[in-house]
């Protein structure tokens, strides 16, 4: 059973998300906070695997929730997962550096939110103890794959694509299935890639195409328009500011990725 924290203000959202959990198996909600003060002491009695946190909350925001979190000395850091009005690069990289693990804008998709809470609660990994002053850490990497995971996913969040389109999940394993297989890609990304990822989804190869082209493009349209640019490359770009192909964009991340790894 997943032990589940719902620390938001808005109470109707809190409702709905307690009415919908209630209906699923394996995810027990232990607690229920409109503040962030509430919030982390239900953290400390309650010891949730996930915490849906939201950012604008009254007495203590999801900010400073993050920040104190390591001051109470838990035996094991719930995966927390944010909920957020907003997509700025700058409040993403803040999340970040501040341990939350995975973001949605809202509005979202409850499917997509309940995947992420079962795929986070399956890495739950105990804290580290550290030095002689008692600071809990997490762990730099709790598993290979799921820090390559959460490395693809900062970058479609920083290019903008909303986490509740379809189109958001099929980049984020295509770039996945290209960095487990060097092969996969093999030029022909609708015969290798699209019809897995259709296969996994329950839907067809040219609904995979469509709802990768509808992300890339709304990014590009409304996200990080020159982040896309800077992973793609401007001379990929055409002069009349047209976006970058579901290839290119997932062959260019998944490149990145590499240049990454190996210096890591």
């Amino acid at each position: 059973m997943i032990r589940v924290l719902i620390a938001d203000n808005n109470v109707e959202l809190c409702t709905i998300l307690n009415r919908f959990f209630e209906k699923l198996e394996d995810i027990e909600v232990v607690g229920t906070a409109y503040d962030g003060e509430q919030a982390l002491r239900l953290i400390q009695e309650q010891t949730p695997d996930v915490v849906i946190l939201d950012i604008t909350m009254p007495v203590l925001d999801g900010l400073a929730v993050l920040e104190r979190l390591p001051s109470l000395n838990l035996s094991r850091r719930p995966k927390i997962i944010i909920l957020t009005a907003f997509g700025r690069e700058d409040l993403i990289l803040k999340l970040t550096q501040l341990g939350a693990d995975y973001y949605v804008v809202k509005p979202f998709d409850m499917d997509v939110l309940v995947t992420r809470i079962r795929q986070f609660a399956e890495d739950a990994a105990p804290l580290i103890k550290e030095g002689a002053g008692g600071e809990f850490t997490a762990p730099a990497v709790a598993s290979g794959k799921r820090d390559l995971l959460t490395m693809v996913t900062e970058i479609i969040h920083l290019m903008g694509i909303p986490a509740h389109f379809k189109g958001y999940n099929y980049i984020r394993d295509a770039v996945m299935m290209v960095l487990e297989e060097d092969s996969t890609l093999g030029g022909n990304l609708t015969k290798s890639l699209y019809p897995r990822i259709a296969q996994k989804y329950g839907t067809t190869t040219g609904g995979v195409e469509a709802a990768i082209r509808n992300a890339i493009l709304t990014a590009w349209e409304h996200g990080n328009r020159p982040y896309i640019s800077s992973i793609v490359g401007k001379s990929a770009i055409s002069t009349k500011g047209k976006f970058p192909s579901n290839s290119l964009l997932i062959a260019k991340i998944a490149d990145q990725l590499r240049v990454k790894l190996r210096a890591g």
